[in-house]
């Protein structure tokens, strides 16, 4: 069922976009799903252009605008960037752009990792252009004195989640090893996947670096402060109604919203 706003919508029953480069994203729709089960989703992956971390600025500005035009003309009540890249690009000009719409971003989730706790050593994973970005620069600055942060770019992670190879698990594990070769994890407090592809790869990684590394990513964090901004607007949803999910794809291969569904647990909808 494709969800498109009605003269008869009101404001809370309307739904949540959410879009992300690809099919990271889906790990934070599944996120808000348990935080709020009862409201709409309408979900956006961009695998046509995946991977958005090797792009330029330009490029993927352009890219969430026209994808959030899609979302807000489908008469969504609030935007989730369910994509540290493409928050790290370009979050404040899609606010100015619709100054009427929540539109919620995704930073790495260095914060929860370090506050509280003393001289850490922490490894954030993520696309190579959320490391470069001055953003996630003044982000590592308010913490680098205190703690030792390494960057670690991870690209090869982004494509094994769009060409479905999760259950390969001797690929995965090859490539997670050879990404965590140079570290000492015995050293190491807690590493930070900050890319929602790597969500995903959360078992595996646990195999490899064992129990005393805390495993930290951003979505509990995202979907609270969706829900409380929603709460905010009294928006929220808290009756049993519509409460159904629509997955678009900017690929035209089936196989995308396929998958797509398989990541979400969800046989239909």
């Amino acid at each position: 069922m494709i969800y498109e706003e009605s003269d008869d919508v009101t404001e809370i029953e309307k739904a949540i976009g959410v879009f992300d480069s690809g099919l990271g994203g889906i790990s934070v729709l599944r996120e808000l799903r348990r935080w709020m089960p009862k409201e709409r989703y309408l979900y956006f992956g961009d695998s046509a252009f995946a991977p958005y971390g090797e792009k330029a600025r330009t490029d993927i500005t352009q890219r969430c605008i026209q994808i959030c035009d899609e979302l807000v003309n489908r008469g969504v009540k609030a935007i989730v960037i369910a994509c540290n890249t493409a928050t790290s690009a370009c979050v404040e000009e899609l606010r100015k752009r619709y100054p009427h719409l929540p539109i919620v971003g995704m930073e790495p989730a260095l914060k929860p990792a370090v506050e509280g706790k003393q001289a850490q050593q922490v490894i954030v994973m993520a696309t190579r252009f959320t490391l470069k970005e001055k953003k996630f620069e003044l982000l590592m600055s308010r913490y680098q004195k205190e703690h030792c942060i390494y960057k670690l770019p991870t690209p090869k992670l982004v494509e094994l989640v769009e060409q479905d190879k999760l259950e390969d698990h001797a690929l995965v594990e090859a490539t997670l090893r050879e990404y965590f070769a140079p570290y000492d994890l015995s050293g190491i407090d807690s590493i930070v996947l900050g890319c929602t592809h790597f969500v995903f790869f959360r078992e595996q990684i646990r195999h490899i670096v064992g129990n005393q590394i805390a495993l930290v990513d951003g979505n509990a964090g995202t979907s609270r402060h969706v829900l409380e901004l929603l709460e905010k607007h009294g928006t929220c949803q808290t009756e049993d109604g519509h409460h159904d999910i629509t997955i678009l794809n900017s690929s035209p291969d089936p196989a995308y919203i396929a998958l797509s569904k398989k990541l979400l647990n969800i046989e239909s909808f």
